[in-house]
């Protein structure tokens, strides 16, 4: 993705240094942020500065490699297990991340250099992952076509190129008209701050849709097609992603609109057998009490916009029913969310 014609990962890594472009300061202000520790990449993935399935998971897996260079030789093992457990705790709910730790700690048992390697490898794979979930997602848009989407599973979201977006950015940069309702996606925004800045930088007809107006116009007949992302998928094709998924999935279903999950394999959990054994990480109330904005003067400033004194429950996922799922968009090809067509998907080569 460019920003202002310049190129951008949303992560890499240096070295033994990573760099990340700051969501938390999006759209207001374009800055990359700079973790040169394990503990330093754990913090900007807690604390949402990277954020998003694929993101998440390149940072994790830099992590653990960044880990296997901080161990020390006399108990390098035991400093492995220690870093691996703390990585692990920082997202329960995204599978990306468990999936990228998993392999860079395997790797990291022969050497730090092998740990570096494989975080790379898997980092370009999510890239390249990414650009053929928009292949196959591709041939779903039609000219013409009204899309909604929910949060942001866009490039910010992956290392490049996204995964509900990506079939978007290929339909318009193949010349296909589209528009996009991007759902604001309360209580960070993602949808309203990261979507809707990605859509106007890769020039994509967009307007931002209040969270409690998709049934609305699905009733109008005003959406063709919904695509979202996914944070883990169960081995029964359930699928945790963004709070506030389910109720669009509904509205789907009750108005006959097309409803897809993009996805890669690496979402894919397959010793989860269902959405019920998905962990769902509750946040800080103070996300949906406050809220957090530039004033005139360029400085930002966090205000309580709900009433003073009450608390706020703020779960950051929520589960939708493979019932309620169209289809899948992969790397390999969309499928079915159901148990055959998910065992067959993760059992074929990578």
């Amino acid at each position: 993705m460019k920003v202002d014609g310049v190129h951008y990962q949303t992560v890499w890594m240096e070295g033994t240094t990573v760099f990340f472009i700051e969501q938390n300061l999006l759209p207001f202000q374009f800055k990359i942020g700079e973790a040169a520790t394990c503990a330093d990449s754990c913090h900007a993935i807690r604390t949402m500065m990277v954020r998003g399935a694929g993101a998440i998971g390149a940072i994790a897996g830099f992590a653990m490699a960044q880990a296997a260079h901080e161990a020390p030789v006399s108990g390098y093992h035991a400093a492995l297990e220690t870093a691996r457990l703390r990585i692990g705790s920082t997202r329960p709910t995204a599978r990306n991340l468990f999936h990228a730790v998993e392999k860079v700690h395997a790797a990291a048992l022969g050497s730090p250099a092998e740990a570096s390697e494989e975080a790379l490898r898997l980092a370009a794979k999510d890239a390249s992952d990414s650009l053929s979930i928009g292949e196959f997602g591709n041939a779903l848009v039609c000219d013409g076509m009204n899309i909604e989407t929910h949060c942001n599973a866009g490039w910010l979201a992956f290392v490049d190129y996204g995964t509900a977006l990506a079939p978007i950015y290929l339909a318009h940069s193949r010349g296909k008209k589209v528009f996009v309702y991007a759902d604001e996606t309360r209580p960070r925004s993602q949808g309203a701050r990261l979507t809707a800045w990605e859509l106007r930088q890769a020039g994509v007809p967009h307007t931002i849709l209040p969270d409690n107006a998709g049934a609305y116009l699905m009733s109008l007949g005003k959406i063709d097609l919904m695509i979202v992302g996914a944070d883990r998928v169960a081995a029964n094709g359930d699928v945790a992603n963004k709070i506030g998924t389910l109720e669009k999935a509904i509205a789907a279903k009750e108005y006959g609109i097309p409803f897809y999950v993009a996805a890669p394999t690496s979402t894919f959990d397959r010793d989860c057998p269902d959405g019920k054994h998905i962990p769902i990480e509750e946040r800080d109330a103070d996300e949906v009490l406050y809220q957090e904005g530039p004033t005139r003067d360029g400085r930002m400033e966090r205000i309580l916009v709900c009433s003073p004194g009450s608390s706020a429950f703020n779960p950051a996922f929520d589960v939708t029913p493979a019932k309620f799922i169209t289809g899948i968009i992969t790397e390999k090809g969309i499928i079915s969310p159901d148990r055959p067509s998910i065992r067959q998907l993760l059992n074929q080569n990578p």
